[in-house]
């Protein structure tokens, strides 16, 4: 049985922000996220990025995301995209893409895939294979982005992988189309095959569900105590995913980072349920808490 993840763990490996701190000290987080039918997503992203300490976060989508963010979010660098099928981002932004300054790439929220055309899983699948291979840092591979990564596998092609290191996020579902495997035997054995898949793609796996796992390429797995039910909406993943680019951005390893995420994610859910229930709480009730708890260790 893998060890739970503790906070001393957590707040270990974060560690303070140094006071000749600069914005290029905490990385610079590209999210490559959102679409005409999913533009919360990508905002959901890029604010637990900005909301984990990330030092530049720039969001590359479509313009209805991006004009969203504007408003929203005026922290976050803005990177427009020409739009392609069902209003999501076209293949066509690759160069503009690998022209933006990063160190972490945060790919796939909101992105859209076979729910909205089979065009539309085309040009993700696209951006997937054009994208995670070419990058020279770190990345985290959430969402659509692990639909495009599953139909890649089931072609004979190796999981896209990019110089960095790679965590991939996904939930049950994701994890069954990714790997073959029924819901099921998954549910059965979470620890064994998160373990066995981080060593065949090389990538930090976090298993999501009750008691998260991580679980690392190295044979090292974590199970995560933190979060509630309030968690099972449409949201609350792209905080995660965004909380865990930020943190491979302040230089954490994959698994730490991973870890870390997971736990603050839980923490940051278990403060928002004790304010607005489980039933009213809503993603975004995450981020000030977030901030919360950062304050409390690391002002």
């Amino acid at each position: 049985m893998a060890a739970e993840i503790t906070q001393e763990f957590v707040w270990q490996s974060i560690p303070p922000r140094p006071r000749d701190s600069h914005k290029g000290s905490f990385g610079a987080v590209l999210a490559v996220a959102g679409s005409g039918f999913y533009r919360g997503a990508a905002l959901l992203a890029a604010q637990g990025a900005l909301r984990a300490g990330a030092g530049i976060v720039t969001l590359a989508s479509v313009e209805p995301v991006v004009s969203a963010a504007a408003v929203r979010l005026p922290e976050c660098c803005l990177c427009p995209c020409a739009a392609g099928a069902e209003g999501g981002i076209s293949p066509e932004n690759i160069p503009l893409l690998r022209r933006q300054k990063a160190t972490v790439l945060l790919l796939g929220p909101g992105l859209g895939d076979a729910a909205q055309s089979t065009a539309r899983a085309a040009e993700t699948e696209a951006l997937v294979e054009g994208l995670l291979p070419g990058f020279g840092g770190a990345a985290v591979l959430d969402a659509d982005g692990l639909n495009a990564a599953s139909r890649l596998l089931a072609a004979g092609k190796p999981f896209p992988h990019p110089a960095g290191e790679l965590v991939v996020t996904p939930h049950p579902g994701e994890m069954s189309r990714l790997t073959g495997l029924p819901a099921a035997e998954i549910a059965a054995h979470r620890q064994d095959i998160a373990l066995q898949y981080a060593r065949a793609w090389d990538a930090v796996v976090v298993l999501k569900g009750m008691h998260t796992v991580v679980a690392a390429p190295d044979g090292r797995c974590r199970i995560n105590p933190t979060g509630n039910p309030g968690l099972a909406r449409g949201g609350s993943g792209d905080v995660l995913a965004g909380i865990t680019a930020a943190l491979l951005g302040c230089h954490l390893p994959a698994f730490e980072a991973a870890v870390c995420a997971v736990w603050l994610h839980g923490a940051a859910a278990d403060r928002a349920a004790a304010k607005r229930g489980e039933y009213g709480m809503l993603p975004q009730d995450l981020l000030p808490e977030l901030g919360a708890l950062f304050a409390e260790h690391h002002r």
